[in-house]
């Protein structure tokens, strides 16, 4: 608690116009809200079918998977960065086929940040996700397929509605964790004011230049988290 009254005492609310207007700021805010929510977009599309291929399905190598999917979330930001520059690179494994066909490059761009921030927190959605789907009484979908529901309709009318709740609360986690992600996108993405500088990027620049603006970027942030686990009111943990 004493840190985050430290933060907000040492607000600077005098200049909060000022610095809310500053270029550097606004272009960060920006450029961290645009790459969060594709990160989540993104991270939806590919967890969700991870998360389901996991829960119901039994295969070879599904103790690898999960772990290969979880990973991220307890490996160093930093080392995930040196990882994606490995593959994405352009001497990366895919990076330098990918360069060499088409021309495009994904370190030091707004792509390589939305891939950074994936990396990083698609693994929440995934292991919220995959507890709602186990923690799910099957018999309803069971019961609509012996009504004559195709398996699309099952998941729609009776799956996803059930799902919902662990799905909001995997994918507000996964957008919270990419909008505060810093060490994987430094280190794959860099930090280039108005291309790939985001907030916690901003942050860490500002405490150099102007003590001020890095607060109220890490009051803005620190608002945006908290909104998050108030809004999901214990759900990630199953409670509430």
């Amino acid at each position: 608690l004493l840190p985050l009254v430290g933060l907000l005492v040492n607000t600077p609310w005098t200049r909060f116009g000022e610095l809310i207007g500053d270029a550097t700021v606004r272009s960060a805010l920006r450029l961290s809200l645009v790459t969060s929510l594709t990160a989540l977009a993104v991270s939806t599309v590919l967890g969700v079918p991870l998360a389901w291929l996991l829960a119901r399905r039994e295969f070879p190598a599904k103790t690898l998977l999960r772990a290969l999917c979880v990973l991220p979330m307890v490996l160093p930001p930093v080392v995930g960065g040196v990882a994606l520059l490995l593959a994405f690179g352009r001497r990366g494994l895919i990076g330098q086929p990918l360069d060499a066909l088409t021309g495009i490059t994904l370190p030091f761009s707004a792509a390589g940040v939305v891939l950074a921030e994936t990396f990083v927190a698609m693994p929440f959605l995934i292991v919220t996700v995959e507890a709602g789907l186990r923690s799910m009484d099957r018999r309803y979908e069971d019961v609509a397929a012996t009504l004559g529901a195709g398996r699309w309709l099952v998941f729609r009318r009776v799956t996803l509605p059930l799902l919902g709740p662990s799905l909001g609360a995997g994918m507000a986690l996964c957008w919270a964790r990419a909008l505060g992600e810093f060490g994987a996108t430094i280190t794959f993405a860099g930090n280039l004011s108005g291309r790939t500088q985001t907030m916690p990027l901003a942050v860490y620049l500002e405490l150099e230049r102007d003590v001020d603006a890095a607060i109220l970027l890490s009051l803005l942030l620190l608002t945006g988290s908290v909104s998050v686990l108030v809004a999901l009111r214990g759900r990630y943990l199953g409670v509430g």
